[in-house]
């Protein structure tokens, strides 16, 4: 390189320097910039997001995302008590959680006509229903045109047990299981032609394969597992869709564990069960659904005047969880809340049917047949049981005929049942018996019974398209023994 070319390129290495500076700079201002606009705006608007000092990120899980599009009614979430009232003076004041966690500055009022007023004055939907014109409209569609198939076995199979539908009146704490199939199986839904279905139903039981010395509760994974498996190979069905056309139904809490070795029937299936806890993976609201577990009992529920019910609460129950225990240690001794462990020394009935609010306490699952129970007996449930995804939460509004307390608050349960006023109650109570229709059991179902409402609850989770079989579908080969492999 000659020296001029040489002096000439270091003369001009500060221009370029200078050049490259300039152009690194903008950009760098400018995101400075844009990042001091958002810190800005943020701390304008932080009044509308809630403090995570507040509310904790487990208080979010309590009420269940909204529904997909699918479901046609918007869940309403329950009250709950604002922590940041809690040591105030007198009776807390329940306020509603919003859909996306924030607490409303409403108080839970009245109007004595199942009216809710809020702190504006403004009347707030407390009727049982979310939509009721609604759910009478698709519930005629549902009874009219919803077809469900369901995949056939001999009486000589020797899971008939498990697969058939029982051949007597089911009782006991896991009777919803046995009645809904058996009932479902003599019902106008039932189609012997696959290619009109709207659903597919898997009709094993877990309450009974638990008790099948072949199978006991270790072997029901290997038996689903294999189900599946034969149904995949035997009909085309299954892999049309992966599954998401097909359901089945559980209430024994052996059915949590049941689908571990068919990941795609706990992924893709509708699983209508009982122990519906939306904080345990195996539950995915709103594919599935919430199964109510209700003691079955005969004849028409009594009737007891609110005035004749002396007892502020009531609960009986063994302690075989953390949160029963608390119960029990907050409340053993107290003069106006009655908690037992153990036989008790009175009626059962004669307990709901004399206390003004009975008490769901999660057990060993969210499920108990507590709710059922109260709503018989026209006793107001308490809902103390964290994640449940309530029955029929689609279609009726909880708050309107229960209250729904967070395990936190166990110690503080005197001061929130006495802040419900005389006028409050009379609403609760006069949903409570509204309601308990929909939570009874019949051999032959009553319009808007427990069947009727599980069917409701499918319907709402059916695909709107429909699945065409490609080539022959007539996979439905009289005495099919899908289980010989098992």
């Amino acid at each position: 390189m000659s020296s001029s070319s040489f002096l000439l390129s270091l003369s001009s290495r500060p221009r370029l320097s200078n050049s490259f500076l300039s152009f690194s700079i903008v950009p760098t201002t400018l995101a400075l910039i844009t990042s001091l606009s958002i810190l800005f705006y943020i701390s304008l608007t932080s009044n509308l997001y809630p403090s995570p000092l507040l509310i904790s990120p487990l208080e979010y899980f309590q009420f269940p995302p909204p529904t997909n599009s699918n479901l046609k009614s918007t869940l309403q979430t329950p009250s709950r008590i604002n922590p940041s009232r809690t040591h105030e003076a007198g009776a807390p004041k329940v306020e509603q959680l919003s859909a996306n966690g924030s607490v409303g500055a409403e108080d839970r009022r009245f109007d004595g006509k199942g009216g809710d007023i809020n702190s504006n004055g403004d009347i707030v939907n407390s009727e049982v229903f979310h939509d009721k014109d609604l759910f009478l409209e698709d519930y005629k569609e549902m009874n009219r045109s919803l077809k469900i198939y369901v995949y056939p076995h001999r009486k000589d199979d020797p899971f008939a047990h498990a697969l058939l539908p029982v051949d007597f009146e089911p009782g006991g704490n896991y009777a919803s299981e046995s009645y809904f199939k058996k009932v479902l199986m003599q019902s106008h839904f039932i189609t012997k032609d696959p290619s009109e279905a709207d659903l597919f139903f898997l009709p094993f039981s877990i309450a009974r394969l638990r008790h099948d010395p072949r199978v006991d509760v270790g072997g029901i994974q290997d038996f689903i597992r294999m189900y599946i498996s034969n149904i995949s190979q035997n009909y085309p069905y299954w892999n049309r869709s992966g599954g998401a056309d097909h359901f089945y139904v559980a209430c024994h809490s052996a059915g949590r564990s049941a689908m571990e070795k068919a990941a795609e029937v706990k992924l893709n299936a509708i699983q209508v069960v009982c122990s519906s806890s939306y904080f345990l993976s195996g539950y995915v609201a709103h594919k599935d659904a919430s199964l109510p577990q209700i003691w079955p009992r005969q004849g028409n529920p009594p009737e007891v005047a609110s005035s004749k019910r002396k007892k502020l609460a009531f609960f009986a129950g063994s302690a075989n969880s953390p949160v029963r225990e608390k119960l029990l240690q907050a409340w053993k001794h107290d003069s106006q809340i009655f908690v037992h462990s153990g036989r008790l020394a009175t009626s059962y009935s004669d307990e709901l049917l004399h206390s003004k609010f009975c008490l769901h306490v999660k057990g060993f699952e969210v499920n108990t047949a507590r709710i059922g129970d109260a709503l018989y007996y026209g006793c107001v449930p308490v809902i103390i049981a964290n994640h449940y995804d309530l029955p029929f939460a689609d279609i009726l509004n909880w708050k309107s005929f229960s209250l729904v307390v967070a395990t936190l608050d166990i110690v503080l349960l005197k001061r929130i049942l006495h802040g419900v006023s005389s006028d409050d109650y009379a609403m609760l109570q006069r949903n409570v018996l509204k309601v308990r229709k929909h939570f009874q059991w019949h051999l032959f179902p009553v319009d808007y019974d427990a069947f009727y409402m599980v069917m409701y609850e499918l319907w709402l989770r059916r695909s709107a398209v429909r699945i065409l079989i490609s080539g022959p579908s007539d996979f439905d080969w009289p005495g099919r023994n899908i289980s010989k492999c098992m």
